[in-house]
């Protein structure tokens, strides 16, 4: 189903078609509270208040002219410039393709740049987005270019490649924020963990290496995953190691798993809500139902009266 779910988030025919259709757009609510800003804003400040972190999120990726990507990041500094009216400054969480990286690697950086810029004088954090694997390196780079001028800026790594171990090396000596999910493109085995428990496993190891950088004040950790049970688990082998739960990020994405995430607040770790929002959420919204099975079946009900 995984494999299918994932096809389908690429295939063309179906992302001009499916997103007509009643049932896939009130199926995909529950994943993002709107298409524009005004409706992430009204999630975010509830959630705000309640003491979570926000993340904002527009969707799209694979930008086909340059002239959208100012749009994009035009877009961007609005948002944090509003933002500062919630009872926390927004964080954002921006795609480099979404900025141009497909056509001018280096109008892509000067856009990252001026947004990470305009986010230090707001107080807040700007997060490089991690797309397939044909753009880690390059995204790599990039995030090493913005974090030699800007400290607060974050990059997502997957913790499936078998390449991530070595990138977190490579990483660490910057002191970097490291928001790391499990991954939700269809990789070949020869470079991403396809079983589960191997997922699992390499993302342990990975969070336990930032972990305890974070301890020292050198990293700035987010667990990027709705599994709670994996979050335990890594919590408890970070305390033996005297990583206090404080220094333990989990961020999920809104309207999946609210009461889990209020759960692990009151018991000590930092919330963080991810808000997606935009036109263009196809693709992404198939990736989320390639993640669990449970998003399938909310998916179907959809279907019934």
């Amino acid at each position: 189903m995984r494999t299918i779910l994932l096809w389908m988030a690429r295939n063309p025919w179906l992302k001009e078609r499916l997103p007509r259709l009643r049932f896939i757009r009130k199926a995909v609510r529950r994943f993002m509270p709107g298409e524009d800003a005004d409706a992430a804003f009204a999630a975010a400040a509830a959630l705000a208040a309640s003491g979570h972190g926000i993340l904002f999120t527009r969707l799209g990726e694979n930008l086909a002219a340059l002239a959208e990507a100012d749009e994009v990041a035009a877009h961007y500094h609005a948002i944090m410039e509003r933002g500062a009216t919630l009872a926390r400054p927004i964080e954002l969480s921006v795609k480099p393709t979404q900025l141009g990286l497909d056509i001018d690697e280096e109008a892509c950086f000067e856009h990252m740049a001026g947004l990470a810029a305009r986010a230090d004088v707001a107080g807040t954090w700007l997060w490089v987005d991690m797309e397939g694997s044909a753009y880690v390196e390059r995204t790599i780079v990039l995030y090493e270019r913005l974090r030699a001028a800007h400290r607060n800026v974050g990059i997502c790594l997957q913790a499936y490649l078998r390449r991530t171990p070595t990138d977190l090396q490579r990483l660490l000596p910057l002191e970097p924020a490291i928001r790391l999910v499990k991954g939700a493109y269809d990789e070949p085995s020869d470079i991403a963990w396809r079983r589960r428990a191997e997922v699992d496993g390499a993302y342990q190891a990975a969070a336990l290496v930032v972990a305890e950088a974070a301890r020292e004040g050198k990293a700035r950790l987010a667990l990027g995953t709705h599994d709670s049970g994996l979050v335990e688990r890594i919590a408890a082998f970070a305390e033996a190691a005297g990583v206090s739960r404080d220094r333990l990020e989990v961020h999920m994405l809104y309207g999946i798993r609210a009461g889990e995430l209020r759960r692990l607040q009151e018991a000590g770790y930092p919330p963080f809500t991810l808000i997606a929002y935009g036109k263009h959420w196809y693709p992404w919204y198939m990736r989320r139902l390639a993640e669990r099975p449970a998003n399938v079946g909310f998916a179907l009900r959809q279907l019934l009266p």
